[in-house]
Formats: structure tokens, C-alpha cells, sequence
């Protein structure tokens, strides 16, 4: 199973609540944190919903 780099580029400020609660669940407290996680269609949902808030790398 692929591996994902997520890390927060944006500010979660001023973002509705879902996204706020998204961001968290994907375990990104703060700009510029990274945080690595299996590629399965709930964290990919996940990062569809903050994907304007993130950048995503895939690594092997």
C-alpha cells in the first residue's frame, strides 16, 4: 500500500468547522506540520475535503 506526505500549507483560519475537524483528524495541528499516512479511501476523502489547505507527495 502506497505511503502519503501530508503537510498543512494554508491556514485553517476562516475555513468552515468540517474542515477545521478534517485538518485535525488527519492529525495537522499546525502550518507547515507533516504527518504520513496509508493510502485508503477515508484518508483520501479526507484530504479531498482540505485539499486547497494541503499538499499531498506520495512516497513508496
Amino acid at each position: 500500500m502506497a505511503k502519503l506526505l501530508v503537510k498543512q500549507v494554508r491556514s485553517k483560519i476562516n475555513c468552515p468547522f468540517t474542515q477545521k475537524r478534517g485538518l485535525e483528524a488527519l492529525g495537522l495541528r499546525k502550518m507547515g506540520q507533516v504527518v504520513e499516512h496509508d493510502s485508503n479511501p477515508a484518508i483520501l476523502g479526507m484530504i479531498n475535503k482540505v485539499k486547497h489547505l494541503v499538499s499531498v507527495e506520495e512516497i513508496k
